[in-house]
């Protein structure tokens, strides 16, 4: 089974002072910066990535959510979950992947059209 729901994933606008509130406001911290147009920050057992997006994009009236994530325990856990749900006809958005901090990961859709990831990322998969 699942871990649990402890990865969002948002796109924003102003980057700066979307990190600025749950850093110094909410107590997260930066757990990587790949980038200047990504951070992923956390409290100790999730992961909250802001991801920065042009205004012309996302209306100001627009959901703001990228995906959302459920952890796995171990990383052949995301192509089992990949090859189950494939099997069940549920739309594939991305391949597992394996990523440069050490996750691994895929993106499906739920029947809303909600991107779903499940992914292995290992400072949080096994608590």
């Amino acid at each position: 089974p699942a871990a649990g729901l402890r990865h969002v994933a948002l796109n924003v606008i102003d980057l700066d002072a979307c990190e600025r509130f749950y850093t110094d406001l909410l107590g997260m911290r930066v757990a990587w910066r790949p980038d200047a147009n990504n951070v992923y920050l956390t409290s100790g057992n999730d992961n909250l990535a802001l991801h920065r997006t042009a205004s012309a994009i996302i209306p100001e009236s627009a959901q703001r959510l990228d995906h959302i994530g459920f952890v796995v325990p171990e990383a052949a856990d995301v192509d089992s979950w990949f090859e189950f749900l494939k099997s069940k006809g549920v739309a594939i958005v991305k391949v597992p992947k394996t990523h440069r901090d050490g996750a691994r990961s895929f993106y499906c859709q739920d029947p809303a059209g909600n991107t779903v990831q499940m992914i292995y990322h290992p400072p949080i998969s096994k608590t």
